[in-house]
């Protein structure tokens, strides 16, 4: 038994110095968002407005006011589309699962537009409490239609599901903004995923809900590795598969409804991060979910600096750069590697 049980003692002590590898990593990331843009500041200029800020400095103004706020939200957003994604692929035992795809995303976008079309809503403090239903809302009509039936809501007819109650809810939103310029022109940067414009006081109000869905994701990792042993399984271990279920989707439903508030719906970081993290720690939910918690936010961050750079003066927003780096990515994971189940 000494053999197995160092092996194990051995691979986790490896995964956490990875971990410590990642955090490390997120904060060098960090640092060079703050310090990336249309006008480079160095680093001594940076520390200084960190530890003396002076009023009168313009560069000291942009990293307050603009840059640090947004690396912020970038590093919030990018843990909370991490976490979610790898949960939802959990709970529902689903390689191609995540917001976007199970309706999550489109829900919490369609309520936004409805606000700004129909109620003036103009600021993003205000997108906040809206996306938040119309996530909830759209990951309940989902779960409801899969759950119709003799089998009820399982993996394949979870992600039917989604992908139709998506395609709905985007098409509505199409048709109201194609009718409507006042509210595209008021939702345009939001719609594609943006960090850009981001204060402060948009953090403060997502941040409490993130965090209560932080903990309550990362809580439900031996729950999800009872669900990826099939049902059955989990079952005779004891576990309440719906309740199990149940408990991951309101946690996939905070995050993701809190990063779209935040950032708008950003593609591709939820569905391939959790992939990356798998192939390193293996099938363990135990190390997935902390792995793609931090992995996340450092391909989010990394894609905003990257959309900040390729373009001056102007940028490309975020939501852009991670479908162009995530598509692909993401196809030569599927050739490589077996997804049809997790």
């Amino acid at each position: 038994m000494a053999g197995p049980v160092s092996n194990r003692q051995h691979k986790a002590a490896q995964l956490g110095l990875g971990l410590l590898a990642l955090a490390v990593a997120l904060g060098m990331v960090a640092v060079l968002s703050i310090t990336t843009g249309a006008r480079p500041i160095p680093l001594e200029i940076v520390w200084q407005a960190l530890v003396a800020f002076d009023p009168a400095s313009t560069e000291h103004r942009i990293i307050w006011d603009l840059r640090l706020p947004r690396t912020m939200t970038g590093l919030a957003v990018g843990m909370a589309l991490g976490l979610a994604g790898a949960v939802l692929q959990g709970a529902t035992r689903n390689p191609l699962a995540d917001p976007s795809i199970l309706g999550i995303n489109a829900g919490a976008a369609l309520a936004v537009v409805l606000g700004v079309a129909f109620f003036g809503l103009t600021q993003l403090s205000a997108y906040v409490w809206l996306a938040f239903a119309g996530a909830g809302v759209a990951m309940l009509v989902v779960y409801t239609i899969a759950s119709l039936g003799r089998e009820g809501a399982t993996p394949v007819k979870l992600a039917l599901a989604g992908a139709a109650i998506t395609a709905v809810l985007q098409s509505i939103i199409n048709a109201i903004l194609l009718t409507s310029p006042r509210t595209l022109d008021e939702v345009r940067f939001w719609q594609v995923g943006s960090l850009a414009g981001r204060t402060m006081d948009i953090l403060v109000q997502v941040a409490p809900f993130l965090m209560l869905g932080a903990i309550l994701a990362l809580a439900t990792a031996r729950l999800l590795d009872g669900l990826s042993m099939g049902e059955d399984v989990a079952r005779a271990l004891g576990q309440r598969v719906g309740l199990s279920r149940a408990l991951a989707g309101l946690a996939a439903v905070i995050l993701a409804g809190g990063a779209t508030a935040a950032a708008g719906p950003v593609a591709f970081v939820g569905l391939t991060v959790p992939h990356v993290a798998r192939a390193v720690t293996g099938p363990s939910y135990r190390w997935i979910l902390p792995y793609s918690m931090f992995l996340a936010p450092i391909l989010l961050l990394g894609a905003d600096i990257i959309g900040r750079v390729i373009s001056p003066p102007g940028e490309v927003q975020v939501g852009i750069v991670t479908a162009f780096i995530g598509a692909p990515f993401f196809i030569a994971l599927v050739r490589r590697r077996k997804l049809a189940s997790l």
